[in-house]
């Protein structure tokens, strides 16, 4: 499975965003005269900003991790960025550690905020975590390899 540089993949977004983001910007400078409706678009705009600013700073906090070297010690250890191949019980599959972004754009991608994000990230290669996708419900997940790219397996 061939995985698109993340970096790549994440500033093309950002330069996504921050285009959307001068078109909201437009819309919520419009004139303030008229009538309700015209007004209540005016808030629209505004809080459509807001929440782009939002996601706009959460990708930058994401590349620069993404750009930070690897701490020789952490080799070995799941991070936000990794491509992580780990078995769920179907046998192996590839996944990169990163945000809604790349699996919006079509990227296999675990979440670092998902419960099996939240239980994989800092994890090693070779050990079994589990985490509870929704109440009552245990799940086991096996560390089999982390790295920014991984080799085909064979």
């Amino acid at each position: 499975m061939t995985v698109p540089s993340s970096l790549d993949l994440l500033t093309h977004r950002l330069e996504l965003l921050r285009a959307e983001r001068a078109a909201a910007m437009t819309d919520s400078l419009r004139d303030v005269t008229g009538d309700v409706a015209d007004r209540a678009t005016n808030v629209e705009a505004s809080i459509r900003l807001q929440l782009l600013d939002e996601r706009i700073a959460l990708l930058e906090l994401e590349i620069e991790e993404l750009q930070r070297p690897r701490d020789s010690a952490a080799e070995g250890v799941v991070a936000v960025g990794d491509v992580v191949r780990v078995d769920l019980g179907d046998g192996p599959e590839e996944y990169v550690v990163g945000s809604v972004e790349q699996s919006a754009a079509g990227v296999p991608t675990i979440t670092p905020g998902s419960p099996v994000g939240r239980a994989i990230v800092g994890s090693a290669v070779g050990s079994t975590v589990a985490y509870e996708p929704r109440p009552g419900v245990r799940v086991e997940v096996r560390i089999l390899a982390t790295g920014r790219e991984l080799a085909p397996s064979a």
